[in-house]
C-alpha cells in the first residue's frame, strides 16, 4: 500500500474537507439579509460611522430597524482603524450612515471592503465652514452636527435614506423625524436664548479642538483653539502661545476641551493663562447611558450648561 497516498487522504477528511466547510459557512455568513419591513425577526441593520449618527438615526428609525455604531462610546472618530469585525458587521448592513466632510478618513476603504452596501453621507447638500489660517486652511470642518440649526438637515438626511429602504414604513419614519425635528426647532431657540444672554464681548469659547465652528457661528459665538481638526499630536509650543495671548487679550475666564483627547496640553495652557478649565465637551461621542449626554439632545445640553457656567452665567 502506498503510505503516501493513505496519509493525503486522511489529510483531506479531516482538515480540508472541514476547512472548506467553514469557509463556505463564513462566506454565507457575510450576506446581507433582505430587509423585511414590519417584521420583528428581521428589521433592517442600519449601521453608523459613530455614536451621535447612531442615536439620531434610532429615533427616525424607531422600531422598524436596528441601529449600531461602528465605532464605540469615548472613541475617537478622525483617526479610527476599524476591525476585521467592524467589516464583517458592515457587510452585513442594509444602509451605512455617515458624516462626510473629512472626518472618518478611514471610511472609503471600509465601505469598499464592506461590500455594496448602500451609504448616505449626512454632510451632502451642508455649505461647509473652512478652516482659516492653519496647515488645514481651506479644507472643511466637518463638524457640522454641531448646531441644531444643521442637525436638522442631517434628521432630513436619514429619513430619506430609510425610506428609500423601507418605502412601507415612509409614514412612520417621516412622524419620527418630524417629532424629532420639532426638538430640535426648541433646542435650538433654547440655545439661541441662554448664549445671548451672554455680554458680546465675552462671548468667546476656547477650546482643545475646533469643533464648534458651525455652532459658534450658528449663535454669535467667537472660537479659539489648539488645532482645528484632527490634528492632537500637532499641538505645538507656537499654538499654545497663540491661544494663551487670546485668553490674555479676551480676559477668557474659563477654557475647555472634548471628551475624546487629552486635555493635557489644555491644562498647560490654563496654568500660563490664568484660566481656569471648565470641565470636557461632548462632540464625536456620545456619554455611556449613565452619563450627562447619553442622547444627542442631552450632548448640546451639557456643552451649553458648560459654557454658560464657564462664561459666568
Amino acid at each position: 500500500m502506498n503510505y503516501t497516498i493513505l496519509r493525503k487522504k486522511i489529510y483531506y477528511i479531516f482538515f480540508a474537507v472541514p476547512s472548506l466547510l467553514f469557509l463556505l459557512t463564513a462566506c454565507s455568513s457575510f450576506k446581507r439579509s433582505e430587509p423585511t419591513p414590519g417584521n420583528l425577526n428581521n428589521k433592517p441593520l442600519i449601521l453608523t460611522t459613530f455614536t451621535v449618527l447612531a442615536d439620531i438615526a434610532r429615533n427616525i428609525g424607531g422600531e422598524r430597524v436596528v441601529v449600531k455604531s461602528i465605532t464605540k462610546v469615548g472613541a475617537e472618530i478622525h483617526g479610527y482603524q476599524p476591525t476585521p469585525s467592524d467589516i464583517v458587521s458592515a457587510s452585513k448592513a442594509d444602509l451605512i450612515i455617515q458624516n462626510g466632510l473629512g472626518l472618518e478618513l478611514w471610511s472609503e476603504k471600509f465601505t469598499a471592503a464592506a461590500g455594496n452596501v448602500p451609504t448616505v453621507v449626512l454632510s451632502d447638500g451642508i455649505k461647509p465652514l473652512l478652516i482659516q489660517g492653519d496647515v488645514y486652511a481651506g479644507k472643511p470642518n466637518p463638524h457640522a452636527w454641531m448646531s441644531p440649526k444643521r442637525a436638522i438637515h442631517y434628521t432630513n438626511g436619514i429619513k430619506n435614506a430609510l425610506v428609500k429602504l423601507d418605502p412601507e414604513g415612509k409614514e412612520i419614519f417621516e412622524s419620527n423625524a418630524s417629532n424629532y425635528k420639532l426638538k430640535l426647532y426648541e433646542l435650538d431657540q433654547q440655545l439661541r436664548h441662554k448664549l445671548s444672554l451672554i455680554p458680546k464681548e465675552k462671548r468667546i469659547l476656547v477650546s482643545c479642538e475646533g469643533a464648534f465652528s458651525y455652532l459658534a457661528n450658528d449663535y454669535g459665538l467667537d472660537e479659539a483653539y489648539l488645532w482645528p481638526v484632527n490634528a492632537e499630536s500637532q499641538v505645538t509650543p507656537r499654538s499654545m502661545l497663540k491661544l494663551i495671548s487670546i485668553i490674555k487679550d479676551r480676559k477668557v475666564p474659563t477654557i475647555f476641551c472634548e471628551s475624546t483627547v487629552s486635555e493635557k496640553a489644555q491644562l498647560q495652557v490654563a496654568r500660563s493663562s490664568g484660566a481656569s478649565f471648565g470641565g470636557k465637551f461632548y462632540v464625536d461621542s456620545l456619554s455611556g447611558p449613565k452619563g450627562p449626554a447619553s442622547t444627542f439632545l442631552d450632548l448640546h445640553r451639557h456643552n451649553v450648561g458648560l459654557i454658560l457656567r464657564g462664561l459666568g452665567f
